[in-house]
């Protein structure tokens, strides 16, 4: 059963039992954190990007608008590409990052919720998910029993402090605005002794590999979309993914940026020379 947006939205905090729905329930977000730094010093994913947007209230508005219309084919798309691998290597990344029974989890853009799918198989019954999105459009697709999904961005989470076990953000790092902001919300968020795993797809180191990856993200990956998708801006959405990689921070400054934020036993998993997992724990 898909989750209707338009659907009333109970009270930010209201009490929720798992067992009396089989549908997510949607909150409006709480009161958020203080607001991140001013533009001119955040801390960007990746270069700008002018043939999709200017300045970076731009940036949010076109982000909104291709994951709300794309958002039906997302899931569809992802099976095709992935050959049908996509919930084990994300079921094993998030093993490998520490998940496990009973944890309380913040899925930072859950999108249509695939990377929070895997992590409830592992935290069964007694673990607890919220997921975090600021496009209505992709939560609108998740379909998953018993969670939470709150309206919300990763530089400001509607989220508590330290009231997670695990923090989880799947491919979507390169759509924030400020890493340094994202971060130190994350080790807000986190209990101590917490988990976080950030999951990306990184530009090979190889200048072969790189052609290839490019070749395949502009120019197979659009032109499957055209055969399978429904709406017409999933082509494009699948050339701007590209375009994020192409230009994103590398992986070095990820890992400073999660140390400037407090966290210890940073650390890097590479598989397959171009899915990273960035780890990291809560100190306490």
């Amino acid at each position: 059963m898909r989750v209707d947006m338009a659907a009333k939205v109970p009270h930010a905090g209201a009490a929720y039992d798992p067992a009396m729905s089989d549908t997510p329930l949607i909150t409006a977000a709480p009161a958020a954190p203080a607001a991140p730094a001013a533009l001119a010093t955040a801390q960007l994913p990746h270069a700008p990007l002018p043939a999709y947007y200017g300045d970076e209230e731009e940036h949010q508005r076109y982000l909104r608008r291709i994951f709300d219309d794309t958002a039906s084919d997302y899931d569809r798309i992802e099976r095709v590409l992935a050959f049908g691998s996509g919930p084990w290597y994300r079921r094993s990344a998030l093993q490998r990052a520490g998940l496990a029974a009973g944890a309380q989890v913040v899925d930072v853009g859950i999108g249509t919720g695939l990377v929070a799918r895997e992590a409830l198989t592992l935290i069964g019954a007694g673990g607890r998910l919220v997921g975090v999105d600021p496009s209505p459009g992709m939560m609108g697709e998740v379909d998953l029993p018993g969670i939470e999904l709150r309206a919300g961005r990763a530089e400001a989470l509607p989220c508590t402090d330290a009231s997670a076990d695990f923090l989880s953000m799947g491919y979507a790092l390169r759509h924030i605005s400020d890493v340094g902001a994202a971060f130190g919300e994350f080790h807000r968020v986190l209990r101590p002794g917490g988990r976080l795993v950030v999951l990306e797809i990184t530009r090979p180191e190889s200048r072969l590999g790189t052609l290839l990856l490019k070749g395949y993200m502009r120019t197979v990956v659009p032109a499957i979309a055209r055969f399978v998708a429904r709406e017409r801006t999933t082509q494009e959405l699948w050339r701007f993914y590209w375009d994020t990689i192409e230009a994103c921070i590398p992986p070095s400054a990820v890992m400073t940026a999660l140390e400037t934020a407090g966290f210890t036993q940073v650390r890097r998993h590479v598989e397959l020379g171009i899915f990273s997992e960035y780890t990291a724990v809560r100190p306490g």
